[in-house]
């Protein structure tokens, strides 16, 4: 839009130094313009390409506007109502003779400026990420739940549960068939197990606020543990929580979730949890052989073996 119009003062420009020099009715015959558009814009014209500009057609008024009187009554009763909502006040005006719609009371009042400005949000600033020094320093972990026109049975659900190492981004995927704080006992068991055969020692798992790792959201069991925190303590592994709705903080889990749906979910089927098992530690074999740009293109079984 902005270049058409450009181009239209470009236009006008010249026909107004032309006009100028030669005349209006010359410029008129070489332009193919009406001597009534040359004097319009000639009267407009201060030699700049800025005043040959369109200006808004909006008019200044029309027969159906609001009158002195209704402004005053609308802007005495919203004195001496402030807190008063849109329906409201509009019901009482028109107990007062006012004949206009609340739509039309509510363009007149915020072009009057009568509704309170909203206060600007505050941006968010996101804190300065603590990197790991070295692997097994923190672990993240989170389930996935399994799209159900990925499973072949309508009656089976699948979960999928995933620690990732901060360090060297190094996963551990498990199959179960269902999300709860007892699957979740026997998955913490499984990679500090895992990690450790692979020389590293888990020293905090980071996990979310759900009902399968923690009661704090409960109401009743608000101050008992649950397995997996009772475990985690066994094991001497610290149990990290992030706060409440901001995946973001357990971002490297839900990275890898994302890359899950679009490399595996989006392309396989399962027809049973036997199934489901096999198809994901093929997977995750796979995945974790795959360089990645965090790691400056190693994969993360490579960028292991160089910082161990």
């Amino acid at each position: 839009m902005s270049k058409s119009i450009t181009q239209d003062m470009a236009y006008r420009q010249s026909l107004m130094k032309y006009a100028e020099k030669y005349g209006v009715s010359r410029a008129s015959r070489k332009y193919n313009r009406n001597r009534s558009y040359i004097y319009f814009w000639r009267a407009r014209w201060d030699g700049s390409v800025e005043s040959l500009a369109c200006q808004s057609r909006r008019p200044r008024s029309h027969p159906n506007q609001h009158t002195e009187t209704e402004l005053k009554l609308i802007r005495d009763m919203r004195r001496r109502n402030p807190q008063l909502g849109l329906v409201e006040l509009w019901h009482r005006l028109k107990q007062r003779g006012y004949t206009r719609r609340p739509e039309s009371l509510f363009r007149v009042m915020r072009k009057l400026g009568m509704f309170p400005q909203e206060k600007k949000k505050k941006a968010y600033t996101p804190k300065p990420y603590q990197q790991m020094a070295h692997p097994g320093e923190r672990i993240q972990v989170d389930v996935k739940v399994v799209p159900r026109r990925c499973i072949a049975d309508p009656e089976l659900r699948l979960f999928q549960y995933t620690a990732i190492d901060e360090f060297s981004r190094l996963r551990f995927l498990a199959a179960y068939p269902e999300q709860s704080t007892y699957s979740s006992t026997d998955f913490l068991k499984r990679p500090v197990k895992w990690y450790a055969c692979r020389g590293i020692r888990v020293k905090c798992v980071q996990t979310d606020k759900g009902f399968e790792f923690t009661n704090r959201f409960s109401n009743s069991k608000r101050d008992i543990q649950t397995i997996f925190e009772k475990t985690a303590a066994e094991l001497g592994v610290q149990h990290k929580l992030i706060r409440p709705y901001t995946p973001r903080h357990n971002g490297k889990v839900e990275r890898s979730h994302r890359e899950d749906q679009k490399r595996f979910y989006s392309v396989r089927s399962f027809f049973s949890l036997i199934d489901f098992q096999k198809q994901l530690a093929v997977h995750n074999r796979r995945s974790n052989n795959l360089p990645m740009r965090p790691l400056h293109w190693p994969s993360p079984l490579d960028f292991l073996v160089q910082s161990l």
